[in-house]
């Protein structure tokens, strides 16, 4: 998933961060059962990940990669542009990305009585082994291979690093364009 991307795209505003980063855990219509800024981090959320499907970068990402990986291909390209942001994070924060990391979690555990059990329960191996796991393509792989086995079905995605090596210099060049389109678009959206 793409934790940093979402944790990136919410300022610093704990309540929008903590929605942001919780989004993939939200699912069907939002009621008045969140508190309004932290909805609208969800909001923000479902808002991002719609602007990614339909923007030409993303899309060119997607269909770089090979057929077989199907309906997978937009999660393969979510890590693979975590992987890209953390790799060049300096370039786009001053704060170094441990620190921000450290500071985030404070913000989302702040908010831990908001969050989805599930995601509660996650909140370690997210932030002290996933994302940190994503400035190699090593680390990729083991995240790839991880959500794929929590998958109840047969699929792909523990292959999907290659995928990564394979386009290394164009996934890349596709994700510097899409950034600062992504950055805009959250930008307007953000209250």
């Amino acid at each position: 998933m793409n934790y940093l991307f979402h944790l990136y795209l919410s300022g610093d505003d704990p309540d929008i961060l903590t929605g942001n980063f919780m989004g993939d855990f939200v699912k069907g219509r939002l009621d008045d059962g969140y508190p309004p800024r932290l909805r609208s981090g969800i909001e923000l959320h479902r808002s991002i990940d719609s602007f990614a499907q339909k923007n030409a970068h993303f899309t060119r990402s997607r269909l770089r990669l090979g057929g077989e990986f199907g309906l997978y291909r937009g999660i393969l390209v979510d890590l693979f542009y975590d992987h890209f942001l953390a790799l060049n994070w300096s370039d786009f924060r001053e704060e170094p990305l441990d620190q921000y990391l450290k500071r985030a979690r404070r913000m989302v555990e702040a908010n831990s009585r908001q969050l989805p059990e599930r995601l509660q329960g996650l909140l370690p191996v997210i932030f002290e082994e996933m994302i940190p796991s994503y400035l190699t393509v090593g680390g990729v792989a083991v995240a790839l291979a991880r959500m794929s086995r929590r998958i109840a079905r047969s699929n792909p995605l523990a292959e999907g690093a290659r995928e990564l090596t394979r386009h290394y210099g164009a996934l890349q060049e596709d994700f510097l364009c899409f950034l600062p389109a992504v950055r805009a678009h959250a930008d307007r959206r953000m209250p």
